[in-house]
């Protein structure tokens, strides 16, 4: 089994070796090998004694992250790579750790342990990270069904393996379905008014396919271009109709990739797991781990956030059709005309438009600028690794360093290509923490974004809304690679609260809109220009251009999600159905076609960890927000402000409460006040 590249721990993940043939023993063997772990740590402590942290706690840390450093790469490989023989290893391997991670919520004697070590803690002198790791394993402890009858256990355990199948067929099925829808296009005048770029890219990926023409797909690249730019209103909803019916019953997508099922299947089994748990829903689970703490909170956040959004976004949205039907003769909009339409009424308010913009940002001198201003807010430096293997060979990876030290690495895999999942996101590679030997790992971290390559005659090149989008997945990895805990549960994201991870994200989203961010980040990828002064200031000036709209769109998202999972069921389709409609009153400005199945790719909540949490997006903006508002009063690029921000929360993961992170760097708790300012909603 040492052959095997996914056992070799000692090292980074030899991607040229791994094949799918490794992924079932590699996964089989260290679950054995933590099952046999775990039944002699249960067994006698410490020799009869108490436990304390070394005994039961690091052994438990190794155990974790032993298997975490198998599936987090099995887990990227499907996500990345999703090969036929992939994706069967990892479907067939994934019932595995879901019925290991029950055992282990389930597991009385490892509670009894850690409830013992945390009423210890204060004699054994333990710090507040420890007793935030302790107090978190415990009520995952009790979220796990604990505390159930042997029966109720069972019952629980099948739950699990149950939802985990739904989700990963959930996954697959918008992979799928997505994948298997394309157009080809043979008159270049069906595609007018969208950018050459993304005519070439068709041209080309048509070529690839032995065709003749344009070949269009589903992947956000090109859909955002022909919804955004093509003149061809037909065209545009073509694209609109085949995107937002993906893995449905509607838009004539293959009927084997249908969600509406498994999405019943996942809510009546999440009501099931709660009314086991004693808890009235399954938003109850959820805010259980969350900064928010309650249902009545989000509720009343949310309500806040509509009341002020929404009269703003009807205001918009009228403008937006006056627009339409005096300078374009649109009588009537439609959900395929609105981001059409809303590009050329910004281009005539603000004189600007994205693809204006795609030419000063060609991907390489983003990036070189993202570092630079990663470097001057943190103190870091980063280099890049030739010497590391990757999965794919437009993959790069680099190195961080603080002085002569390599403190973190990552990889950026950032352009859209078959088998590779939709959406830009985070993931660990490797985590922080102390190993046996006293020595400090690495933390390591896979950052993913979806998009089009460039070609011979033209870079890659990024609309400012990508440009955002990268610098969000970036604020991700600095808060998995820049942490200073050692212990594995409360490093990088570890430990920290749902509604509170985003907080760095949205934090780096805001020196993509400021002056003198842009200059390091824009350079005309034919002349070298940084973007001029006079676009630089109509790109600000447009910065909350349809923030309402924005925001509601948002908040439709959030409320869905929530309202969804307040119920007790049981579900049906029908009752998903009249959700959506009920949220869609309260927050659509627009009518959105009865055909529309947005839910049926909704991977955020049926696919991913934001089940009763997408709110999490709008709350941990009002936290950036507030914390950028400081950066803003002392300069975007102090020292002393990244310090306090790197020190305060950045450095500190899951070591402590989220709130009490927040208030040691504002001095206060969150006001909503400063999302408002900055969106333009505050009135």
């Amino acid at each position: 089994m040492t052959s095997n590249p996914l056992l070799q721990f000692d090292r980074l993940p030899d991607f040229s070796a791994i094949e799918a043939g490794h992924i079932e023993p590699a996964v089989a063997q260290v679950l054995a090998d933590n099952r046999d772990c775990l039944a002699g740590l249960v067994a006698n402590p410490v020799n009869g004694e108490s436990p304390d942290w070394k005994s039961l706690m690091a052994p438990l840390d190794e155990m974790e992250d032993r298997l975490s450093k198998v599936w987090s790469t099995v887990s990227h490989l499907n996500a990345v790579n999703n090969t036929s023989d992939i994706r069967s290893a990892y479907n067939k391997c994934q019932p595995w750790i879901t019925e290991y991670y029950t055992e282990l919520g389930q597991n009385h004697e490892l509670f009894r342990c850690i409830k013992v070590l945390e009423e210890r803690a204060q004699l054994l002198g333990l710090g507040t990270a420890q007793r935030k790791v302790l107090k978190d394993y415990l009520l995952e402890f009790r979220l796990a069904g604990v505390d159930l009858e042997e029966a109720q256990k069972q019952q629980f355990a099948a739950l699990e393996a149950r939802l985990s199948s739904l989700s990963t067929r959930f996954s697959n099925n918008v992979l799928d379905s997505t994948m298997a829808w394309s157009k080809q296009v043979l008159d270049p005048a069906e595609l007018s008014g969208m950018p050459p770029m993304s005519i070439q890219s068709a041209a080309e990926l048509a070529k690839s396919k032995g065709m003749e023409g344009y070949l269009l797909t589903l992947d956000a690249p090109c859909y955002i271009a022909v919804t955004t730019h093509a003149d061809n209103r037909a065209l545009r909803e073509e694209l609109y109709t085949a995107y937002v019916t993906r893995a449905s019953d509607q838009g004539g997508h293959d009927p084997r990739f249908d969600n509406s099922d498994v999405i019943v299947d996942i809510l009546n089994c999440r009501v099931e797991l709660a009314q086991l748990l004693g808890y009235d829903s399954f938003a109850d689970i959820s805010v259980a781990r969350k900064m928010a703490k309650s249902v009545a909170r989000v509720n009343e956040f949310l309500s806040d956030l509509s009341a002020l959004a929404v009269p703003a976004a009807k205001e918009e949205y009228e403008a937006l059709e006056s627009f339409a039907a005096s300078g374009h003769g649109i009588d009537r909009l439609q959900a395929w005309d609105v981001a059409y339409f809303s590009e050329k009424l910004r281009k005539r308010k603000f004189d600007i438009s994205q693809e204006e913009l795609r030419p000063y940002f060609p991907l390489a001198k983003v990036q070189q600028g993202l570092f630079a201003i990663a470097a001057r807010i943190y103190g870091i430096e980063i280099r890049r690794n030739h010497s590391l293997s990757r999965w794919n060979a437009l993959v790069e990876a680099f190195d961080i360093f603080r002085g002569d030290q390599c403190i973190a690495r990552f990889y950026f895999d950032v352009f859209t290509r078959e088998g590779k999942r939709s959406g830009a996101w985070m993931a660990e590679c490797r985590s922080r923490r102390e190993l046996p030997d006293g020595s400090i790992q690495t933390p390591v971290a896979y950052l993913v974004c979806n998009f089009a390559q460039g070609n011979e005659k033209t870079p890659a090149l990024l609309s400012h809304s990508e440009v955002t989008t990268l610098f969000h997945e970036f604020g991700h990895g600095l808060h998995h690679m820049l942490t200073a805990q050692t212990h594995l549960r409360c490093s990088g994201i570890n430990g920290v609260a749902w509604d509170a991870v985003e907080l760095p994200s949205q934090l780096m989203e805001n020196w993509c809109w400021d002056r003198e961010a842009i200059a390091l980040i824009s350079a005309h990828y034919e002349t070298g220009e940084t973007l001029p002064a006079q676009l630089l200031d109509r790109l600000l000036q447009a910065k909350n251009f349809q923030a309402g709209m924005k925001t509601v769109r948002q908040l439709e998202f959030a409320q869905f999600d929530f309202q969804l999972h307040q119920l007790s069921g049981p579900f049906d389709k029908a009752l998903v159905s009249k959700v959506m409609q009920e949220v869609r009153a309260l927050t659509s400005v627009y009518q959105v076609p009865a055909f529309n199945r947005f839910e049926t790719g909704f991977s955020h909540i049926f696919a991913g960890g934001y089940a009763a949490g997408y709110y999490s997006y709008k709350w941990a903006e009002v936290l950036s927000a507030d914390v950028f508002s400081v950066f803003a009063a002392t300069g975007v690029f102090n020292e002393e402000t990244g310090q306090k921000f790197l020190h305060n929360i950045l450095s500190q993961g899951g070591a402590d409460e989220p709130l009490e992170l927040f208030k040691a760097f504002m001095g206060r708790e969150p006001a909503l006040e400063s999302l408002l300012k900055q969106d333009g909603l505050l009135r």
